[in-house]
């Protein structure tokens, strides 16, 4: 799939970008889902124009949801902790998607190192899976509610680009759709690998609440104030 085929959602700050953060939605969801969250972004919008870029998945049959149709960065098997394989081919397809995202932005003039890849849920797991490996140096990494896909491949499979670039994971106590373990053991397979995380949880379930994004505003702001 080619990346200039993916419809989407752009959001910017001012004139002119000079940062922009491609964030990615969860499974079912669409471009739109994370919109009205930027108006709240005020400390990172301070920083500079900054675009946001909310790409809509593909379309495509779930395993986990009867074979329903819907956007989806790629299929999904099973849910919970211990997790009956993962589609490779449709997460590296993903990969994919992102590294032309990226390309498309350092094409509108924002080097790679004003780029932050960012996702809640399925697109967290995506733009984790993809800034790992990414052969560029990234701003940062953001994945909310999500887990590290094929997380057995990391070590082997990291770029060094990007060993340094600063990572931010935030995660339901209560989520009852990918249980907080998944959020743990990312956030601990990233630290014994010597990469700066940040954590943190709060009270709730599947979802995002007003003081998560003051936290996403903060980070969002130190990354690209660099």
């Amino acid at each position: 799939m080619d990346s200039q085929r993916l419809e989407r959602v752009e959001v910017s700050t001012g004139a002119n970008p000079t940062a922009s953060v491609i964030w990615l939605h969860g499974l079912g969801a669409d471009g739109h889902d994370f919109e009205p969250i930027v108006p709240e972004l005020r400390k990172t919008a301070a920083q500079g124009a900054v675009r946001f870029v909310f790409p809509h998945a593909p379309k495509r049959p779930v395993t986990v949801n009867g074979g329903a149709v819907m956007r989806a960065w790629y299929d999904l098997y099973d849910l919970g902790i211990n997790r009956a394989g993962e589609d490779e081919a449709g997460i590296r397809e993903a990969m994919d998607l992102v590294r032309g995202l990226v390309d498309e932005e350092k094409a509108r003039g924002v080097p790679a190192g004003r780029i932050v890849l960012a996702g809640f849920s399925m697109g967290g797991a995506a733009a984790l899976f993809s800034g790992l490996r990414h052969d560029e140096r990234l701003a940062g990494l953001m994945g909310l509610s999500c887990y590290l896909p094929l997380a057995d491949r990391l070590a082997d499979e990291r770029d060094p680009a990007n060993s340094g670039t600063s990572v931010l994971l935030v995660h339901g106590s209560y989520d009852p759709v990918l249980p907080m373990p998944l959020g743990v053991a990312a956030r601990d397979t990233l630290q014994g690998l010597g990469y700066p995380v940040e954590w943190q949880d709060y009270p709730m379930e599947h979802q995002v609440c007003m003081e998560e994004i003051a936290l996403v505003d903060d980070w969002l702001s130190r990354v690209l104030s660099d």
